[in-house]
C-alpha cells in the first residue's frame, strides 16, 4: 500500500535557546500575581505556580482538543477501481529521474519511484476533516489522484464510499462528499491570527494509525516551497508522516487553521519541519470546486524575479523588498495597466509583497475579473497602477528562469569594448534589428552575473541596440547599474557595479 505525503528533501537544523531568570540579593520589582487570568483558547489549563509570588501559567490540553474535536477527522483510503486504468508513464519520466533537481524535490508518496517499485501503486491512504454536516470532506488532492474508489472511515468506525467533487492540483486541495447527515464539522479558525510560536495540533492517520494526535508550535508563515507557487504554507514543527496528508491542523480554539500536506525530509520521515495549506486557502478552493468544478486564479500578466541587495541598491530601494518585473506579456492586465519592464511591485491592494513568491500568491487567490490596486517602485520613485485579472491559463509562468543558454540569427556586424563594464559587445544584425550580444565578459561582468552571449536589452531602464546608445544609458545610470538581459528565450536583470 502506498503511504501518502507530500515531500521535499532538505536538510534542516533547527535551534532553540531558552531564558532563565534568577533572584539577586535584592528583590526586584514584581508583576502582581494573576490568580484569575483567563486563558488563552479553549483547550489549556491553568497550572498553579509553586511560588505564590509567580504568575499562572497556562498549557495545552490537547486531551480535551482530541476529545472534543477528533470526530471531526477522517482516515482515507483510496483504491484504483476494475475499470480504471493504470497511467502510463510521463514521456519525460526518464529525463526526470537524471535531473539532480527530480531527487531534490520529488515526491514520496506515491509518485517516489522507489516506492512505486516497492508498494502498490492502486491504493493509498490519508486522512480528511468534516466541513459540514451533510458530509463534505477535505482533504489532499495527492491522497485521491487517480484513484476512483475512495472509502472514508469515520472516528466512531462509521464506514462510507466517498465521490470526489473536485480536486485542485496546484493547491493540493481535494473536496469529497459522503452520504450522510448530523456529523460533527470542523470548526474553522482563521490561519492569519496565527502567530510563530503558538500551539498548534495535527490529529490523524499516519502510517495507517488512526486517531493519532501530534502537537508542536507553529515555526513561521506564509512559506514558499518549489513548484508551490500559489500556497502561503504554515510551516509548523508537529510531527507529520505519510498517512497525515489532508488532515487538519488544530489552534488552541479547537479550530482548523490548516490541511497537512508537505514534510522536508532526507528519509522520508518527520524532521521536525512540516507544512499546512492555511485554512482559508482551503475553504476557498473547495467552494469554487463545489459551484464550478474547478479553481479559477487571477492572472496579471508578467514575468518576476526576486529582489536581491544588489539590484536594490541599483534600483534606489532602502532594502531588497517587492517582485521584479522583467516581461510584460502582451495584452495582459499589466500591460494595460502601464506596467513596465523593470517596476517593482511592492503591494497588493495594501497587502506589502515581501518576496517575488509573495505576488503569485497574492494575485492567483483572487479570481479572474477582479480590479487590484498596485504599489509600484520606477526609478526611484513610489506610483500605483490599477488591474483588471484575467484568468490563469494552464501554462503560464510567473517566475524568470535564465537558465537556458542562448541562440542568436544574424551575423555580428562590428564589437566595442566597455572598459568601464568590463565588457567587448558585439552588434548582431537580424535584418533591419540590431542585438548587443556579450562576445566577453571580464571580472566585473562576471561577479554581476553577466555570461558570454547574453544579449543586453535595456541600461537603467533604456532600451539599447547601438554603442552609442548602451554608453550613453551607462553614463547617465551611475555607479549601480540595472541590467536587463535576455538569455535565450528569458530575461532576468543583474546589478552591474561599474569600475
Amino acid at each position: 500500500m502506498n503511504t501518502s505525503l507530500k515531500t521535499i528533501a532538505l536538510a534542516s537544523i533547527l535551534a532553540f535557546g531558552a531564558a532563565a531568570c534568577s533572584k539577586g540579593d535584592k528583590a526586584e520589582p514584581k508583576a502582581p500575581p494573576v490568580e484569575n487570568a483567563q486563558p488563552k483558547g479553549e483547550f489549556v489549563k491553568p497550572v498553579a505556580p509553586e511560588n505564590k509570588d509567580s504568575v499562572n501559567m497556562l498549557l495545552p490540553d490537547f486531551a480535551q482538543l482530541v476529545a472534543q474535536e477528533g470526530g471531526s477527522v477522517v482516515n482515507i483510503q483510496a483504491h484504483r477501481g476494475p475499470s480504471m486504468p493504470v497511467a502510463e508513464a510521463a514521456p519525460d519520466a526518464a529525463q526526470q529521474s537524471d535531473d539532480p533537481f527530480y531527487e531534490l524535490f520529488k515526491k514520496l508518496w506515491p509518485n517516489g519511484p522507489e516506492s512505486q517499485e516497492e508498494d502498490d501503486d492502486d491504493s493509498n491512504f490519508g486522512s480528511g476533516v468534516i466541513i459540514s454536516a451533510d458530509g463534505e470532506i477535505l482533504t489532499n488532492a495527492h491522497v485521491v489522484k487517480g484513484l476512483n474508489s475512495i472509502k472514508v472511515t469515520l472516528n466512531d468506525k462509521r464506514e462510507y464510499t466517498a465521490t470526489v467533487i473536485g480536486a485542485d492540483e496546484k493547491s493540493d486541495i481535494a473536496l469529497l462528499k459522503i452520504d450522510a447527515d448530523n456529523l460533527p464539522a470542523a470548526k474553522i479558525g482563521n490561519p492569519k491570527e496565527l502567530k510563530s510560536g503558538e500551539w498548534v495540533a495535527a490529529i490523524g492517520a499516519p502510517f495507517g494509525f488512526d486517531n493519532s494526535i501530534t502537537a508542536g508550535i507553529v515555526s513561521a508563515k506564509g512559506r514558499s516551497l518549489p513548484y508551490e507557487t500559489y500556497t502561503p504554507f504554515i510551516q509548523t514543527d508537529v510531527a507529520i508522516n505519510p498517512g497525515n496528508s489532508g488532515g487538519p491542523l488544530f489552534n488552541l480554539n479547537g479550530q482548523v487553521v490548516g490541511i497537512n500536506s508537505q514534510i522536508y525530509s532526507r528519509s522520508g520521515g518527520f524532521m521536525g519541519v512540516s507544512f499546512a495549506i492555511p485554512i482559508d486557502v482551503a475553504m476557498n478552493v473547495a467552494g469554487q470546486l463545489k459551484k464550478n468544478g474547478k479553481v479559477q486564479r487571477g492572472q496579471l500578466g508578467v514575468v518576476i524575479q526576486e529582489v536581491s541587495f544588489d539590484l536594490s541598491k541599483a534600483f534606489g530601494l532602502d532594502k531588497p523588498v517587492g517582485a521584479l518585473i522583467t516581461q510584460v506579456m502582451p495584452d495582459s492586465p499589466a500591460a494595460k495597466a502601464g506596467l513596465r519592464e523593470g517596476d517593482i511591485i511592492h503591494s497588493v491592494n495594501g497587502e506589502t509583497v515581501r518576496s517575488s513568491s509573495d505576488l503569485p500568491m497574492a494575485i492567483g487567490g483572487l479570481p479572474p475579473n477582479t480590479q487590484v490596486v498596485l504599489g509600484v517602485w520606477r526609478k526611484g520613485q513610489q506610483m500605483q497602477a490599477t488591474a483588471v485579472l484575467t484568468t490563469l491559463g494552464e501554462n503560464n509562468s510567473t517566475t524568470a528562469n535564465a537558465d537556458k543558454l542562448p541562440s542568436h540569427a544574424g551575423s555580428s556586424v562590428g564589437t566595442f569594448e566597455v572598459k568601464e563594464a568590463d565588457l567587448v559587445v558585439a552588434v548582431a544584425a537580424k535584418g533591419e534589428v540590431r542585438e548587443l550580444v556579450v562576445s566577453q565578459a571580464g571580472e566585473t561582468a562576471v561577479r554581476a552575473g553577466i555570461k558570454r552571449g547574453d544579449i543586453i536589452r535595456e541600461v537603467g531602464g533604456v532600451r539599447v541596440d547601438s554603442e552609442a546608445a548602451l554608453r550613453e544609458a551607462l553614463r547617465q545610470a551611475g555607479k549601480n547599474v540595472p541590467l536587463l538581459l535576455q538569455r535565450g528565450n528569458h530575461y532576468a536583470f543583474v546589478a552591474l557595479v561599474l569600475k
